[in-house]
């Protein structure tokens, strides 16, 4: 149905679905201090305006808003609809705290207090 329609009138169609596609979503993705809005994403991977995006490979962070999600390791796939698309070759959670080397007991005491 679109085809019928005059090339001006469909760029801006296509033009207002990405702008809405970019106020939905939270993703973000931090490249070399650089930051592209994801426009979707799914357990394999992601999608980024083709336009705005290089072809990206390699080491990604991935974040909602300002928490850091997961640290990605990635490549493009393919451009389908002016989406850039990526797949995750591994994808880590990113946490808060570094992991421990030991297993902490339940009833352990979270400080010392000395005496004199």
């Amino acid at each position: 149905m679109l085809e019928f329609l005059p090339k001006e009138v469909r760029e801006g169609l296509e033009a207002a679905r990405k702008k809405d596609l970019k106020k939905k979503s939270r993703l973000r993705i931090l490249v070399n201090e650089e930051v592209f809005p994801v426009l979707k994403f799914w357990e394999t991977g992601f999608a980024l305006d083709a336009e705005r995006a290089p072809h990206l490979r390699g080491l990604v962070d991935l974040y909602d808003g300002s928490r850091h999600l997961y640290q990605c390791l990635i490549i493009a796939s393919e451009e389908e609809d002016g989406q850039m698309k990526y797949e995750f070759k591994r994808k880590a959670e990113a946490h808060d705290q570094v992991p421990l080397d030991f297993a902490r007991e339940e009833n352990a005491p979270v400080a010392l207090i000395e005496g004199k």
